[in-house]
């Protein structure tokens, strides 16, 4: 395996520090040409330290000028840059092998697209991207020659149990469906009559993965799986009416696919991003990931159900949307991100969410979004009509 030199955007986040883990452990494979953190300067700071990349990319010219003077204490010359089209830069440059897309939302699209366009290998883990722009981005990926490999785990457990030759064309390999598994966050059995009294920190307390603010309450209302059925979609090629999903909340098996035989093969592990994440680093070679084996032996029991679309109606939109084409998904995007960021600031309640979001898809949305312009307009509308709700809710 030769060393492949990353650009990680999101290195602050979740996924960004669980790949810093996995490349740490790989020293001869891996090297770091830039790392992206938004605005959280102290962590980049360190991990500028550390693994001494070329570029750190903040969000602005305040952020910037915090890092620099950090880096400059700590004598270590890692250049600094700031803005969106600094993380273009970074995702594109010519000496980047490949990138670790996680930035969170809809902002993560633009550098996702330069990597593509630049025939990058992109580890894939900001689901938006594919959500708001997957005919843009799958396209662009193919004409310049681009890999994208999913690193979200259920994804990643269906990349992992497809046939290796597999051509984006189900019937041709005798598969049925794809199933995404999910664990039906924290109130798969909480009391419905509660749910307007649910408060950001009960939301974010995910009972098995540790993830972000943004991504935990996705998964409260399941927005997270329905984000993931759309990727899905793009991802393998695969019609809406051969996606399934099932509650499975020991998320142990991260998903599944069903073939036309009777069998039905899963990925299996214990709940830790470094698994999915090593398994695209590494491909084709399987490298250490620093996760425990899963011991069967204390496996008591896994449990699967189908998902209550009255309890979480947000899957249901999702679906919806998916069915629907067009800038449909996108609005749900916007819409969501909107919806998320205004019951975390307690704006809103947690019910709430799916109202503003279903009002956006009722407003209704444009067809054939093929350019990064417009589909960037189509997010504008929707957030400002999403914004405008909230105003109506919180009177």
């Amino acid at each position: 395996m030769t060393q492949q030199v990353l650009t990680i955007l999101g290195s602050t986040g979740s996924i960004g520090e669980s790949t810093l883990d996995v490349a740490a452990r790989h020293p001869d494979k891996f090297r770091i040409f830039a790392l992206a953190g938004h605005k959280q300067v102290n962590k980049l700071a360190a991990q500028c330290e550390r693994f001494k990349p070329c570029f750190a990319v903040v969000a602005d010219a305040e952020h910037a000028a915090a890092l620099e003077q950090l880096l400059e204490s700590a004598d270590c010359q890692t250049e600094v840059l700031y803005g969106g089209q600094a993380l273009i830069e970074v995702a594109s440059a010519s000496e980047v092998t490949g990138v670790m897309a996680a930035i969170v939302g809809a902002a993560g699209l633009p550098s996702a697209l330069a990597a593509a366009k630049n025939g990058k290998t992109i580890y894939l883990a900001n689901k938006e991207t594919l959500v708001v722009s997957g005919a843009l981005f799958m396209e662009t990926a193919r004409a310049n020659g681009a890999k994208v490999l999913p690193v979200d785990s259920e994804h990643n457990a269906v990349y992992q149990v497809l046939p290796q030759d597999y051509s984006g064309r189900l019937n041709v390999h005798g598969i049925q469906s794809i199933i995404l598994t999910a664990s039906g966050g924290p109130f798969l059995d909480t009391d419905l009559s509660t749910f307007d009294h649910i408060t950001p920190a009960q939301a974010v307390k995910h009972p098995n993965w540790s993830m972000g603010q943004k991504i935990s309450v996705d998964s409260a209302t399941m927005m997270n799986k329905g984000l993931e059925l759309i990727e899905a979609h793009w991802l393998f090629n695969c019609p809406p009416d051969k996606l399934e999903v099932v509650i499975h909340p020991q998320s142990v098996i991260h998903s599944m696919v069903r073939y036309l035989d009777g069998s039905v093969l899963a990925q299996m592990g214990n709940p830790d991003m470094r698994t999915p994440i090593a398994y695209c680093l590494g491909l084709p070679e399987r490298i250490e990931s620093g996760v425990g084996a899963l011991d069967f032996g204390k496996l008591s029991v896994l449990t699967f159900r189908e998902p209550d679309l009255n309890r979480f109606p947000c899957l249901k939109l999702a679906y919806d949307a998916m069915h629907a084409g067009g800038g449909a998904s996108c609005v749900l995007n916007a819409a969501n991100e909107e919806a998320v960021a205004a019951f975390l600031a307690g704006k809103i309640r947690f019910t709430d969410i799916a109202r503003i979001v279903a009002h956006c898809l009722e407003q209704g949305f444009s067809d054939g979004l093929n350019d990064i312009d417009s589909l960037l307009a189509q997010d504008a509308q929707t957030r400002a009509q999403a914004r405008q709700g909230i105003t109506a809710l919180s009177r």
